[in-house]
């Protein structure tokens, strides 16, 4: 065996152990204290009121391969008339330093209940996504997010 072919050997086994080290873990389940936080702050936009699954739609990959901009759209099965609209739309995180990612404000002239915008997620986590209606119901959806090269580190 030559050196450089034992190097090759040991760079390629170096950088495959180096790939296992870094695998992604999967999103928390919501029992640990940043989930916590995370219904708390539903609770807090939720005013009180319960929140049901359903009628919202999160679209965002299941994977993302850089949380520095990870794209999001969510949308509400609401005919938007202004007898039944979405009031307000609001995504939220169990992970990232701030819970509560973003609130949008719609009306009956917003024509579609839907927003699209780019987050950043600091690591693989749970989302919430959380309307609320005209007729004060809330609605949800929530989706797990791998992410394999974090963004937004806590503290910086």
């Amino acid at each position: 065996m030559t050196p450089s072919t034992s190097y090759g050997r040991r760079a390629l086994l170096g950088a495959g152990a180096a790939l296992v080290l870094v695998r992604p873990a999967l999103a928390q389940p919501l029992g640990n204290a940043a989930g916590k936080q995370m219904e708390e702050a539903v609770a807090a936009f939720a005013q009180g009121r319960p929140v049901r699954p359903g009628r919202v739609t999160f679209d965002i990959a299941s994977l993302v391969d850089n949380g520095n901009v990870v794209p999001v759209t969510v949308s509400v099965d609401s005919p938007m008339t202004p007898a039944d609209h979405v009031v307000q739309l609001a995504i939220f995180n169990d992970r990232n330093p701030q819970r509560d990612v973003a609130v949008f404000t719609l009306g009956p002239r917003a024509g579609k209940a839907v927003v699209a915008t780019r987050i950043r997620l600091a690591t693989s986590q749970q989302l919430v996504a959380v309307a609320r209606l005209s007729d004060g119901s809330l609605w949800s959806h929530t989706v797990d997010v791998i992410v394999a090269l974090a963004a937004c580190i806590e503290g910086s």
